[in-house]
């Protein structure tokens, strides 16, 4: 069981909209290496099956496309905060874009790349029934007196000011809220505590209507961050610290090429896209791929995963993930069950 403490850390609560990506993933995995020797372990065994897949040494056994149910908790504050049914749909209807290559902006990929991208084969969709077997509409609303959450995750419990998670086996949880300190968003890697299982994004950076902000207002904050509980890395590898050779890290990926760290968009009124190709690290002659979804570009100028990161998704999919799919196999067995009962039509 998590710890429920209270964040000792002092958050901004200022309204102003971020101007550059920033995601709390690595916050987040820091500190649960630090508190749970569990989670350590868990990584570490996530790790080595990713590693395996990668070699070949293991093989992918999924078939065709995995639709995971999603739950959305908005927890809001203010009016404004408490986004519309129509700005979650759109945000669902780009992940089903993205993870299936079927953004139209997939077209803009460098020609050096174009016999990369990847179809991921999995799709989401707003759950129809809650833990307890009710319909559902998929989304939960939950008023907070909290201005503002960070990466604590005190946003994952109801004791604590936001909404607790649902069977986190069953469900992918959303939550969706006000985040300090310029916070777009973090997940939490798989191997962690179900409770807190999940991603989080801030209102601004969700969906592409609504309160949805340029120039994160095309969705791809939800992509990035489900990328990360997919068990994607950063695709720089995160080796920003100031201490490190900054071209020693590595996303475990081999078709991403190594970049000395994150790419943002310019901060300019019409938000330029970096310009093709960016070298770092001797990765000439097509330099960083800032066009992925692991980058930290405006959302505009992210467009694709490799097929180096399907296979790491689909190592996470049939390992720390299998639940999914173990559950959508149970789900299509209920369905042709019940067309089988169902009387046919005269």
């Amino acid at each position: 069981m998590v710890e429920k403490f209270e964040s000792k850390e002092t958050e901004k609560t200022s309204s102003e909209l971020p101007t550059q990506r920033k995601c709390g993933v690595d916050e987040v995995n820091r500190r649960l290496l630090a508190e749970s020797a569990s989670y350590a372990r868990n990584r570490e065994q996530i790790e080595n099956l990713a590693l395996a897949y990668k070699r070949g040494l293991r093989a992918v056994t999924r078939t065709g496309v995995v639709q995971i149910p999603v739950v959305v908790h908005v927890v809001w504050n203010t009016d404004a905060q408490n986004i519309s049914d129509a700005q979650i749909h759109s945000q669902i209807d780009v992940l089903n874009k993205d993870f299936r290559k079927l953004n139209s902006d997939i077209s803009q990929v460098p020609s050096p790349w174009t016999d990369l991208t990847a179809d991921l084969q999995i799709e989401f969709f707003l759950a129809t029934k809650d833990p307890d077997g009710n319909p559902t509409s998929g989304i939960t609303r939950t008023r907070t007196s909290e201005t503002s959450f960070g990466t604590d995750d005190r946003v994952k419990f109801k004791s604590r000011g936001g909404e607790d998670a649902w069977p986190s086996d069953r469900y992918l949880n959303l939550w969706v809220c006000q985040l300090g300190d310029g916070l777009l968003g973090y997940a939490q890697f798989p191997g962690g505590p179900a409770e807190t299982d999940g991603v989080v994004i801030l209102n601004t950076g969700f969906g592409t209507t609504g309160t949805a902000a340029v120039p994160f207002d095309k969705g791809r904050t939800a992509t990035h961050e489900i990328g990360h509980w997919l068990n994607l890395k950063h695709i720089w590898g995160d080796d920003d610290s100031p201490f490190m050779d900054h071209c020693s890290g590595s996303d475990e990926v081999d078709d991403t090429p190594n970049q000395a760290g994150p790419n943002f968009g310019e901060p300019t009124p019409d938000h330029k896209c970096p310009k093709f190709p960016h070298i770092t690290c001797n990765n000439g002659p097509n330099g960083d791929m800032f066009i992925n979804y692991m980058d930290y570009v405006y959302d505009k100028c992210m467009f694709m995963f490799t097929e180096g990161q399907a296979t790491r998704v689909n190592a996470c999919l049939e390992g720390p993930r299998s639940s999914f799919l173990s559950a959508m196999a149970i789900r299509e067995m209920e369905e042709a069950e019940a067309k089988r009962r169902t009387p046919m039509l005269r």
